[in-house]
C-alpha cells in the first residue's frame, strides 16, 4: 500500500524482492454528492470552518489525544463516525469540558461528502501501525483538504507529506497535534496551500485508474 510501511517493515524487508508498492485508490466520481440543501444545512450547524475526523472509532485512531489537544481551544471540532471506543471517547469530553467537539456518529455517504467539502483542514491522529494506510486521508485529499497525521512510519505519511500537503507530527502527542491545529487555524493561507498541493497528490498518486493501471501490468508481469 505504501514504500513508508514496506521500509519500515522488519518483515517484510526480508522479502523486498517480492514486494510490489500499489496504493490504494479512490474514485472520485462515485462519491454520492450532497444536496445543496444538505451544505446549507450543515454548514448553518457547525459553523463556517471546523476540522474534521471521519473514520471507526477504534483504539488505535489516536482520538483520546485529539481531544486532550483540544481543551482550552475555541475552534470546532467534528468527529464522525462509531465504533467500540464511542461512549469512553464521549465521556472523555464530557469530563474535559469540550463544547467545540461533535460526535456526529454513522452518516450517509452524501453527509460525509458534505462534510470533507465544508470542513477548514482534515485530523487524523492514528498513533500506532495498526493505521497502515488510512484511506480517509486520501478522500480528505481528494477534497483538497489539508490534513494532520502522525508520522507512524505507514501509509499515513506517505498519503500526507509533512509540508506539503500538511502537517506530521509525533504520534501520542497531544501538545504537537494542538501546534498544528493551531497552524492550520490562524494560517488560512498555508493551509490553502496545502490543500491544492493534496489535491494535486491525489490526482498524481491516489486514483482507481492509476490503482487498476498498477494491478493490471502487475499481473501481466506475473503471467510473463
Amino acid at each position: 500500500e505504501s514504500p513508508n510501511y514496506a521500509a519500515s517493515s522488519p518483515v517484510l524487508a526480508r522479502f523486498d524482492h517480492k514486494v510490489s508498492i500499489i496504493p490504494i485508490g479512490q474514485d472520485a466520481s462515485l462519491q454520492a454528492q450532497p444536496e445543496p440543501r444538505q451544505l446549507r444545512d450543515w454548514e448553518q450547524r457547525l459553523g463556517g470552518r471546523f476540522f474534521l475526523f471521519v473514520g471507526a472509532l477504534r483504539y488505535y485512531k489516536g482520538l483520546h489525544h485529539l481531544l486532550q489537544a483540544a481543551q482550552g481551544c475555541s475552534y470546532p471540532i467534528v468527529i464522525m463516525g462509531t465504533g467500540p471506543q464511542e461512549a469512553e471517547l464521549k465521556q472523555q469530553a464530557r469530563r474535559l469540558g469540550l463544547a467545540n467537539v461533535s460526535f456526529l456518529g454513522a452518516l450517509p455517504e452524501s453527509d460525509k461528502v458534505a462534510l470533507y467539502k465544508l470542513c477548514h483542514a482534515f485530523v487524523f491522529p492514528s498513533h500506532i501501525r495498526s493505521e497502515a494506510f488510512g484511506v480517509a486521508l486520501v478522500e480528505a485529499a481528494m477534497h483538497g483538504k489539508p490534513m494532520i497525521s502522525c508520522e507512524i512510519g505507514t501509509g499515513t505519511t506517505f498519503i500526507n507529506l509533512d509540508k506539503v500537503t500538511g502537517i506530521a507530527v509525533p504520534p501520542a502527542n497531544p501538545r504537537r497535534l494542538r501546534q498544528a491545529m493551531d497552524d492550520l487555524w490562524n494560517n488560512p493561507l498555508m493551509a490553502e496551500t496545502y490543500g491544492r498541493q493534496a489535491q494535486q497528490r491525489y490526482r498524481d498518486v491516489f486514483t482507481s485508474e492509476r490503482m487498476v493501471r498498477q494491478y493490471a501490468r502487475l499481473y501481466e508481469a506475473l503471467m510473463g
